[in-house]
């Protein structure tokens, strides 16, 4: 199955910034770039981990029927 990724980012550091601020945690805009690709990466390989095991739990129904 190939997965297609948008690049775009709809947050931007200073956001970032500004939203953690809010919250009371102080960062630079180089942490919160930090943050932002952490996060990211981590949502990407999220959704990867899940559509591999809906791929896999659709082949296993599809030898059944």
């Amino acid at each position: 199955m190939q997965i297609i990724y948008s690049t775009k980012h709809n947050i931007t550091s200073a956001k970032a910034v500004e939203i953690l601020a809010k919250h009371g945690t102080k960062v630079t805009l180089e942490e919160a770039q930090i943050i932002l690709d952490f996060m990211y990466k981590f949502g990407k390989l999220a959704i990867e981990t899940e559509l591999n095991a809906l791929e896999i739990k659709f082949k296993k129904q599809s030898k059944v029927l």
